[in-house]
């Protein structure tokens, strides 16, 4: 096997590598940005509980 053909495995290895790693980088930012949906969702529905407490009477 020639040099030239070694680099071209070698690249090609490489790019499938590079190319796998960033699936898996796309699945996870697609989870977080899934998460915060929920939390932004999730603060959204407390924060309409806190608005419909009664007052609080002052002493």
């Amino acid at each position: 096997m020639t040099r030239s053909t070694e680099n071209q495995i070698d690249l090609a290895a490489t790019v499938m590598s590079l190319a796998a790693e960033a699936t898996d980088l796309e699945a996870h930012v697609n989870e977080l940005r899934q998460k915060l949906v929920d939390l932004n969702e999730r603060m959204r529905a407390i924060s309409n509980a806190l608005y419909q407490l009664p007052p609080v009477q002052q002493p």
